[in-house]
C-alpha cells in the first residue's frame, strides 16, 4: 500500500504553505511600515536615546523565528520527508 498524497491531499498542503508564506510576508510588511514609523518619530522628538531599536529588535527577533519556521526548516524536512517517500515506494515495486 502506497501512501502517496492525493490530488486533494496536495492542494491542500500547498494551500497551507502559501498561507503561512502570504502571513510572513504581510508581518514582514507591517514590521517594515511601523517600525519605520517609529523612526520616524524618534528623528522629528529630537533624536534622544534610539528607543526605537527595543520593538525593532524583539520583533525582529521573532520574525526571524518566523522566517526559519516556514523557509528554512519546512523545506528542508518537507525535502527529506519526500525522499523517504521514494525510497519507500521504490522498496515496494
Amino acid at each position: 500500500m502506497s501512501s502517496r498524497m492525493t490530488d486533494e491531499q496536495l492542494y491542500e498542503e500547498a494551500s497551507k504553505r502559501v498561507k503561512a508564506k502570504k502571513g510572513f510576508y504581510n508581518g514582514l510588511a507591517t514590521y517594515l511600515i511601523v517600525n519605520g514609523v517609529l523612526v520616524v518619530i524618534w528623528a522629528l522628538s529630537g533624536q534622544g536615546s534610539p528607543w526605537f531599536l527595543w520593538p525593532l529588535g524583539i520583533w525582529g527577533i521573532f520574525l526571524l523565528g518566523d522566517f526559519v519556521k516556514i523557509f528554512v526548516i519546512g523545506q528542508r524536512s518537507d525535502h527529506e520527508a519526500v525522499e523517504k517517500e521514494v525510497e519507500k515506494i521504490r522498496r515496494e515495486q
